[in-house]
């Protein structure tokens, strides 16, 4: 599959809370680092997601936000 998104990263499932309507996946990147993802809990049953099941993370995004203190 090809796709236009450019922010392309391969990592890992490492934990899916499912709840009635929605599921939190965890992902470890292959650097180390770490994102989480909130997805329907039917998009994640269609992907057939589970511990260890290997992923690419796609990000889209207008607008990045950093803060400091």
């Amino acid at each position: 599959m090809r796709l236009s998104t450019r922010n392309q990263l391969d990592g890992t499932v490492t934990s899916i809370t499912r709840g009635e309507a929605m599921a939190v996946i965890r992902v470890r990147l292959n650097g180390g680092d770490e994102v989480t993802s909130s997805i329907t809990r039917d998009a994640a049953d269609d992907l057939e997601l589970a511990e260890g099941s290997a992923v690419k993370v796609l990000f889209k995004s207008t607008e990045v936000t950093l803060g400091v203190e």
